[in-house]
């Protein structure tokens, strides 16, 4: 297991330095290199072998004559097995075939692969063992690899958008000593010094609208976020968003934004304007739709207007579309004091079963109740709903964003309800936060801020329908002692 082999350039840097020249070009000009990889195949013939090793960049062949190497390499080239790193030291030439081959003149084993890899024209089949082994997985699977540079891509596009409109980016904590920024189940853990109790963050969002109040007043964060809910193919327990705020801005400002931000991405990322994704063909390039909750009930569930307002009717309604009873009574006696109220949190549970499943194309859902938004500044026209917007493409939510509630007499208030919901048994209400109602009273600016999901949206552009084949290392049960 040496260490002081040094490599002169990429695989394919060598193949773009070879590929010009023919083989009496070569001979007349010889490229020396020193090149290093993954043995992916030996080819042995007695005095000689062709070795195929794979590098980050691409996959050379590297010839090894018993003549052109001194004998303890050649006798360690006997040795070598594929999933071996090996490097070779030598010029470029031609086969017989015309394949561009590195002569090697020195020849080394770097690391010997204690277990085999896959048998080479299948790889991992198994989908669990692609996303537990994923170290195998990017072995054997150029696939994978490129889905996950498509991964980065997408953060380093979405960070040049921002910073080129004069966003800051920021790191704020990850250990919440107050619950808060989403509804979501939380992790829990134990600071000993201290002695106190910490969450996981479940969201950034309180902390960037405090330096929004502090003055920065375009400002973003690329953050994990952890919630302790349940696995499926669009859900893991840990995940990748991007938060950003910007001051003197609206909801339907950031619509805009987004927009512009998602349509220039594909046409960047994948050189066109639509993208295929469970049979259907997603168009970047036309406007997206913009769809209230009210109008999505209207048109798909027939909705009449009485269901509302009227708390028994919206009621009726939601039992009907599957949502359980128990369920329907508890929002009608959260909201005993307001029909409206009541009317429109059913419509959303309605809306959520039965809506979802016709936004294929990219679909600004706007105009959400209040009562479901609990951080949202509420219409002027309509105080029973608030002016946000949740992006919808192939029936899943990728992007959620509002206008921020800036008053803090109204977000006490909400966070005094949001504590009678827990009280009542709602294990995903946050809790009240003193300080960021302190830091509201110091007054923030018109604000309005959005997240984008980074998992999800890698899912949309690279066609996978499960979230596990996007994230590296997703987190799976404990593999059977």
């Amino acid at each position: 297991y040496p260490n002081d082999f040094r490599v002169s350039c990429p695989v394919a840097d060598a193949v773009a330095q070879g590929t010009p020249l023919d083989g009496p070009a070569l001979d007349a000009s010889p490229i020396r290199l020193s090149l290093a990889g993954r043995v992916m195949a030996v080819n042995s013939f007695g005095k000689a072998a062709f070795v195929r090793i794979k590098d980050r960049s691409g996959l050379i062949q590297v010839y090894v004559r018993s003549d052109s190497v001194d004998a303890s390499s050649f006798e360690r080239l006997k040795l070598t097995d594929v999933g071996d790193q090996a490097g070779a030291t030598g010029v470029l030439m031609r086969t017989r075939t015309g394949e561009l081959t590195l002569k090697a003149e020195q020849y080394r084993v770097l690391s010997k692969g204690l277990r085999p890899l896959p048998e080479k024209w299948h790889g991992l089949r198994d989908a669990e063992m692609q996303q537990r082994m994923r170290y195998v997985d990017l072995i054997m699977s150029d696939e994978s690899r490129e889905r996950f540079r498509l991964r980065t891509r997408i953060v380093q596009h979405i960070r040049r958008f921002l910073d080129a409109r004069g966003y800051l980016e920021v790191e704020t904590p990850m250990l919440h000593s107050v619950l808060g920024g989403a509804n979501a189940r939380p992790f829990r853990t134990h600071h000993n010094t201290l002695d106190m109790e910490l969450y996981l963050r479940i969201a950034p969002e309180l902390f960037l609208k405090r330096l929004v109040v502090g003055g920065f007043e375009r400002v973003y964060e690329i953050n994990r976020n952890f919630r302790n809910e349940g696995i499926s193919t669009r859900h893991n327990p840990e995940f990748t968003m991007i938060e950003f705020y910007q001051a003197y801005a609206t909801y339907e400002d950031l619509m805009d934004l987004t927009e512009e931000l998602l349509r220039g991405m594909v046409a960047e990322l994948l050189g066109r304007t639509t993208v295929g994704f469970k049979g259907h063909e997603i168009d970047f390039g036309k406007p997206f739709v913009r769809l209230s909750v009210c109008d999505g009930l209207r048109t798909h569930c027939g909705y009449p207007e009485e269901a509302f307002t009227d708390a028994a009717k919206a009621r009726a309604l939601a039992v009907e579309h599957g949502v359980p009873p128990e369920e329907a009574d508890k929002v009608v006696a959260k909201h005993a004091e307001s029909a409206r109220d009541a009317a429109l949190e059913l419509g959303m549970l309605v809306f959520e079963k039965e809506v979802e499943d016709h936004l294929v194309q990219p679909t600004f859902v706007i105009d959400f109740p209040a009562a479901v938004s609990p951080l949202s500044r509420r219409k002027d026209a309509d105080p029973s709903l608030v002016d946000r917007f949740e992006l919808y493409v192939a029936n899943a939510e990728i992007a959620n964003a509002f206008s921020e509630l800036n008053d803090p007499v109204d977000q006490a208030g909400r966070f005094r309800a949001q504590l009678a919901a827990r009280a009542a048994g709602d294990h995903e209400a946050m809790e009240y936060d003193e300080d960021y109602v302190r830091a509201l009273e110091y007054g923030m600016p018109p604000t309005a801020g959005e997240g984008i999901g980074i998992d999800r949206l890698t899912m949309l552009l690279t066609g996978e329908e499960n979230i596990r084949d996007v994230i590296l290392f997703p987190l799976l049960r404990p593999e059977a002692k």
